[in-house]
């Protein structure tokens, strides 16, 4: 069952992102809001892992976090949602997990 998968907080400061990503199926997203958001961070180690996803996995940001960090460049696949579209998102999975 396709689930989406919450990350708020930086992937520098734990281990949520690195625990999270071994677990995403191919029918699964992953939307980065708050500090997470730093993951897309050019060139960082979290942002080269994030390009080793499978393609079938889709890739999310919450806009308002990605520019409150000033990250301009970010990966193509990474499509980036206002807080509607996190609701939107949010109703079309069957699962939500929030790695709180």
């Amino acid at each position: 069952m396709a689930t989406l998968h919450l990350l708020s907080h930086s992937p520098f400061s734990d281990s949520r992102f690195a625990s999270c990503l071994p677990l995403l199926g191919d029918a699964d997203a992953l939307l980065l809001t708050g500090d997470a958001t730093y993951a897309l961070q050019p060139g960082s180690q979290p942002c080269l892992a994030l390009h080793q996803l499978p393609e079938r996995v889709a890739l999310f940001a919450l806009e308002e976090d990605v520019q409150a960090r000033s990250i301009t460049a970010l990966p193509p696949r990474v499509q980036l949602l206002d807080y509607p579209g996190f609701v939107e998102l949010t109703c079309r999975y069957p699962r939500v997990n929030s790695w709180l």
